[in-house]
């Protein structure tokens, strides 16, 4: 695992999904790896309650009831679409269960304006059917037709920004079960085997892009994920995500629980502010998520650790703040400025601690840019 860039949920956590398999005696769906109530316990991690012999680690960090939803569902003939803001765990989510219950997440389409039905269906090796002539062999299967015949869960990513034609081809597959190769004259249907099912997801932002048909509405169940609020379980996602980034680079770097706050108190105040503005231009470009945060405070970090004194400081957050969030010129620099002036500046005299050295930071940053 050490050789791959980012391990796919079954290589990574394979020594966990092994000993609970191994463990595992309650009743299972279909082909499915591992029992519904492990399927939980995996993606949330285990309790004192549940009698284990070791600990699980708490993976996806939300509503107990979004995971319980779509087991639920993946358990049913239905297909499951995880639709929420981008950075709310939606793809983390459909991963872990696809690891879960098949130990296969990599079955996936990327949906994009590009993707064609073969991709959802199947294309041909040009050089085999010219040799030999279009035959089983020649066929090469899309993710979505392997996880058919495997009676696995394939993946479609961004649903909505795929076109309505593909989209379609998706109806059939979900009622039917099958799909048809009309270019074969025997062997020309394939079958889905029982486990089969489709996790999509769907960024809200993309309303209006390309709306789901009626038909294929009906053949999803929605479980929408919100922005995380909690301020307890974004910083408990924080810190996961900064713990496993500091071993993944094999850092030792000091990220002061302080600085944590700082960064959580910060993307308060702008969901705060975006939420009482009155048009777009006064709100950031960004979707102020999780994921977000995260992505901030990655960059602070490596800065830190390649540029800086080996220690995360308030002034190289703010400064990647700044750079992370602001994507409009001068839109989103003037709202940041505004947002340093009317809420950090008092607050850096009132409170003190690091906030005025993210405060000249965030100044500086702003300054670089402009």
């Amino acid at each position: 695992m050490s050789d791959l860039l980012r391990a796919p949920a079954e290589i990574k956590y394979a020594e966990e999904l092994d000993w609970l398999e191994s463990v595992d005696d309650n009743p299972k769906p279909f082909s499915w790896r591992l029992s519904p109530k492990m399927v939980r316990l995996f993606i949330l991690g285990s309790e004192r309650s549940d009698g284990l012999d070791r600990e699980i680690s708490q993976k996806w960090f939300g509503d107990r009831s979004f995971v319980e939803r779509s087991i639920v569902t993946l358990a049913s003939d239905r297909g499951l679409l995880l639709i929420g803001d981008p950075g709310t765990g939606k793809s983390w989510l459909a991963e872990l269960l696809s690891a879960a219950i098949s130990r296969n997440s990599t079955l996936v389409v990327q949906g994009t304006a590009g993707t064609t039905e073969d991709h959802i269906k199947y294309s041909w090796n040009v050089s085999m059917v010219i040799a030999k002539g279009q035959s089983r062999e020649s066929m090469i299967p899309s993710p979505i037709m392997t996880a058919m015949e495997t009676g696995a869960i394939g993946r479609f990513e961004e649903l909505t920004r795929s076109t309505s034609d593909v989209q379609d081809a998706l109806i059939s597959i979900l009622s039917e079960k099958y799909l048809s190769v009309p270019e074969l004259d025997s062997d020309s249907i394939v079958f889905a085997k029982p486990g089969f099912s489709i996790i999509a997801t769907a960024n809200s932002r993309d309303r209006g892009v390309n709306d789901l048909s009626s038909a294929l509405k009906r053949r999803f169940n929605f479980v929408r994920i919100p922005v995380m609020t909690n301020k307890k379980s974004e910083t408990e996602i924080v810190r996961f995500r900064t713990e496993e980034l500091l071993r993944r680079h094999q850092l030792e770097l000091d990220v002061p629980p302080t600085l944590l706050d700082v960064l959580l108190q910060s993307f308060a105040d702008l969901r705060a502010s975006a939420a009482a503005a009155g048009s777009d231009d006064e709100k950031l470009e960004s979707a102020l998520s999780t994921a977000e945060q995260i992505g901030v405070l990655e960059d602070a970090i490596l800065h830190s650790n390649f540029f800086g004194e080996r220690a995360l400081t308030a002034r190289t957050l703010a400064s990647s703040l700044v750079g992370s969030l602001a994507r409009r010129d001068p839109e989103d620099l003037a709202i940041l400025n505004k947002y340093l002036h009317g809420v950090v500046e008092p607050r850096s005299k009132e409170e003190g601690g690091a906030w005025p050295e993210f405060l000249d930071g965030g100044r500086d940053a702003i300054a670089t840019l402009s």
